[in-house]
């Protein structure tokens, strides 16, 4: 098509002095590609041979090849599959249960279980094993105290609380403390242990009490010479039972054998001239092992234990309001008379219009404070009937005292106390009370009347 005049006089201008510029460069769009398209077996696809081709066969072979590759294009997510429950296996009656239980090994002609039922194993020698723990516990004592590990420490413990003489007569807490400090003593054949010194358990080995054979110094009275068998709890003699007569040691008999797990000995510090008796005195029928509790020791864990005691007195006492500017002496004189109690939610303290028997002292938990009152009820038609109702008027918190004027004076309570939550208080009994504690002169009963109750 031939262009307009001026058209190709501009054009024929433009060449001829060559400044035809260049057309501007312009992006192509970047092109976003789908994630589930697998370029790679796309282009394969495309470039499947014989789709150009005037052949029958050729054609149908590029078809199915075509039909075969064409699902490969798209890429498939890996589907999670949930996870299956577990089935539970079904429950077995009791009768299936019994009959899947081992039955039980007859014994009868052991000979290793008649032996221990001999020695006095019946109740700690039961059940397999036993023999490694004694023996890990007796390894345990023969470490210095300071050198073993807490661990260790648990494990005496637990051994501990195996003897039914300690338990019996010794606290959680003092077990818990002893263990820290007991000790193993070996002692061959024939050796004589005197007990004197603290409480001592048999771990290993037999040994037999010395018993005693007291002889009177009058002629003619042979024949009333006592055998004394040795007690293990008894030591003090009467004085002038001692001075009539001459004692003698002997061994006692098979019977009184001391085995495994028996003890001897005492937890008093004895004076020297008590020691002297020799009560708690043993002979070693074996090489034996035998666990040492020192009374010294035990001593010196009741002393500190009594003075953290008493000073958790001190401390609640003198944060009660009409305590603090008590003297010194007349807080320890209240010390020496206070038992710990706790009382569970909902107990009545002390009922209005009686006597309390004690002066409380709380420690914890705290005290709801009722008065009983009598009201007026309406009842059809025109009549009143009188109710009586408790009134709640407050509360008796931590560090707080009650019971000082109904005890001291006999004045009856005038209000009701119930425990509101678990309490546990430091209680003086009025059996205790009277004629033990002087109060100090300054805070004389009337002025104590005055100030407890704000007159």
């Amino acid at each position: 098509m031939p262009l307009s005049p001026l058209p190709a006089a501009i054009l024929s201008h433009m060449i001829s002095i060559s400044n035809v510029p260049p057309p501007p460069l312009r992006n192509i769009p970047s092109l976003k590609l789908p994630k589930h398209i697998n370029y790679g077996q796309l282009n394969a696809l495309c470039h499947i041979r014989g789709q150009h081709s005037t052949s029958c066969c050729s054609i149908q072979a590029a078809h199915n090849t075509f039909l075969k590759q064409y699902p490969k294009i798209f890429v498939h997510k890996n589907v999670r599959m949930p996870e299956l429950t577990k089935l539970e296996p079904k429950r077995k009656s009791i009768e299936d249960r019994e009959q899947s239980q081992p039955k039980p090994r007859d014994d009868s002609h052991n000979i290793a279980v008649h032996v221990r039922k001999v020695h006095g194993c019946r109740s700690l020698c039961g059940p397999k094993g036993f023999e490694e723990r004694i023996e890990e516990f007796i390894a345990i004592l023969k470490k210095m105290p300071i050198h073993r590990t807490t661990y260790e420490n648990h494990i005496v413990w637990k051994m501990l609380k195996l003897v039914p003489d300690l338990t019996s007569q010794l606290t959680d807490g003092h077990l818990k403390t002893l263990s820290k400090s007991v000790i193993s003593e070996t002692w061959v054949k024939g050796s004589t242990v005197v007990g004197n010194e603290g409480f001592y358990v048999i771990l290993k080995g037999l040994a037999r009490p010395l018993t005693k054979v007291y002889k009177h110094l009058i002629e003619g009275n042979e024949a009333k010479s006592s055998l004394k068998s040795q007690s293990f709890r008894n030591l003090f003699y009467n004085e002038d039972f001692r001075n009539s007569i001459v004692p003698e040691m002997y061994l006692g008999s098979h019977d009184s054998m001391l085995k495994q797990w028996n003890t001897f000995g005492t937890l008093e510090v004895l004076p020297q001239a008590a020691s002297e008796t020799q009560a708690y005195t043993v002979v070693t029928e074996d090489d034996c092992e035998i666990l040492k509790i020192s009374a010294k020791e035990y001593a010196k864990i009741k002393s500190e234990k009594l003075k953290l005691e008493n000073m958790q007195k001190e401390q609640l006492i003198r944060k009660c309001p009409y305590y603090v500017e008590w003297p010194t002496l007349s807080i320890y004189e209240l010390i020496a008379l206070i038992k710990w109690k706790k009382f569970p939610p909902g107990h009545v303290m002390v009922e209005s219009g009686n006597i309390i028997s004690y002066v409380a002292y709380i420690n914890s938990g705290y005290c709801n404070i009722y008065r009983s009152i009598i009201g007026l009820v309406k009842l059809p038609p025109n009549k009143v009937k009188k109710i009586r109702k408790l009134v709640y008027m407050g509360k008796l918190k931590e560090k707080e005292s009650f019971g000082e004027i109904s005890v001291l004076l006999g004045v009856p309570f005038t209000c009701t106390v119930i425990t509101g939550t678990e309490v546990e208080v430091a209680i003086i009994e009025d059996t205790d009370l009277y004629g033990q504690v002087h109060y100090p002169p300054v805070y004389n009963l009337d002025q104590a009347y005055l100030k407890i109750y704000g007159l």
